[in-house]
């Protein structure tokens, strides 16, 4: 009888371990799998619509970006002024979307030029509740799935509505970043920002972080 009792605590015991570490590893829903499978034609879906815009005329901006800061999912303060000199790479992200997938992009890009890039998710789950997950399991998403290391804020409002994230504010606001009010259309889009805090590029989701276009835009050439 004592047998039978241990052998059952144990297999309790074991399936509590299994359900808490598979909540805190946070692996692929067989959804996420078939989204990553199709990634590549959604990608081709989009190319042939509009998907860049750029600060043609050199606009600076009228309020200073690096007086902007944004909250982490680790909870810390991050203020834009300590990145000054360097690029800035910033998207908003959702764990199940079909352009999810950009993760493994993002994270290569910023892997090859993390010297002078900075590259910053804001998890959103602003379109089609996309990111239904709280921040220690987006973060753990991320790590497992992607190996994303870099920068992630705690899950924010990217649409423009009252409460839309500082940071996006300014973004998508021209009387603020100079000449551009396009918010995010979807998940994944793009806005890039000088080493001098001036608002240079918005991509929409379609574009490949490791693409040509963006590299271009970011100032890198294929060989770097």
């Amino acid at each position: 009888m004592k047998t039978i009792v241990t052998v059952l605590i144990a297999l309790v015991l074991t399936s509590v371990y299994i359900i808490i570490n598979n909540k805190h590893t946070q692996q692929m829903t067989a959804k996420q799998k078939v989204l990553k499978m199709l990634y590549p034609l959604i990608m081709r879906s989009g190319k042939s619509k509009k998907n860049s815009f750029n600060n043609e005329n050199k606009v600076s901006p009228a309020d200073d970006f690096y007086s902007l800061s944004v909250t982490l999912n680790n909870d810390s303060l991050f203020n834009m002024a300590s990145i000054k000199g360097k690029k800035v790479l910033l998207v908003n992200t959702a764990s199940d979307c079909g352009f999810t997938a950009q993760y493994e992009s993002l994270e290569k890009l910023y892997r090859q030029y993390k010297d002078k890039l900075v590259i910053i998710g804001f998890p959103s789950n602003d379109f089609s509740n996309q990111e239904k997950r709280n921040d220690n399991e987006i973060a753990a998403f991320c790590k497992m799935n992607y190996g994303v290391t870099f920068m992630l804020s705690k899950k924010v409002v990217v649409s423009k509505n009252s409460q839309q994230n500082e940071v996006y504010k300014w973004l998508t606001n021209k009387n603020s970043n100079g000449w551009n009010d396009n918010p995010p259309s979807w998940n994944f889009c793009k806005y890039i920002v000088d080493e001098n805090g001036m608002l240079t590029h918005f991509f929409k989701s379609a574009i490949d972080p490791t693409g040509t276009e963006m590299k271009k835009a970011l100032g890198f050439s294929e060989k770097d």
